[in-house]
C-alpha cells in the first residue's frame, strides 16, 4: 500500500516565562523578528496565553519560524523541554551575541570534521538549550 504524506515540519513552540525579553533575545542573536503577536484563552488547552511569532527578518516563512509561547497562570517549565538548532555562517561570532544577550555557552565551539560541522551549545537568558551548527566546507578530492 502507498501513502502520500503531504505533511511537513512548519514551527517550533517554545514555552517560555517572559515572551518580550526572549523576543528580544532570539532577535539580536539568531536576527529574527517579531511577526505577530496573539493573546487569547486557549480553547483547546484551556487556559489564557500569550505568544510571539518570530521569523527571518520579521517575515513569516515555512522553514524559519520559532513562537515564544507563555501560559499566562502557570509558570514556565522547570526542565528543558526542547532543543533550538539554529544554522550560523559565523559560529565565533554568533557566540559573542550569544553572551553580548544574556545567553551562556556551555563550553566552547567543537570542530566535528567528520561529520562536516563545527557546534557549540548555549542556553538562552532563561535556560532554554540551543544546538549551534556551523557547516565546514568539504575540500573536493576529485
Amino acid at each position: 500500500m502507498t501513502t502520500t504524506n503531504d505533511t511537513r515540519f512548519g514551527f517550533a513552540k517554545l514555552i517560555v516565562d517572559d515572551e518580550e525579553k526572549l523576543a528580544t533575545y532570539y532577535e539580536e542573536v539568531y536576527g529574527l523578528g517579531v511577526v505577530n503577536r496573539v493573546e487569547g484563552d486557549a480553547g483547546g488547552l484551556g487556559e489564557p496565553f500569550r505568544e510571539i511569532l518570530l521569523g527571518r527578518n520579521g517575515e513569516l516563512t515555512p522553514d524559519e519560524s520559532l513562537v515564544l509561547f507563555k501560559f499566562v497562570t502557570r509558570t514556565a517549565p522547570r526542565d528543558q523541554e526542547s532543543i533550538l538548532g539554529f544554522i550560523s555562517e559565523d559560529l565565533d561570532a554568533l557566540a559573542n551575541r550569544i553572551t553580548d544577550n544574556g545567553g551562556s555557552l556551555n563550553g566552547p565551539i567543537q570542530s566535528m570534521p567528520e561529520h562536516g560541522v563545527r557546534v557549540l551549545f548555549a542556553t538562552d537568558p532563561e535556560g532554554h538549550l540551543s544546538e549551534n551548527v556551523e557547516l565546514i566546507p568539504t575540500e573536493n578530492t576529485e
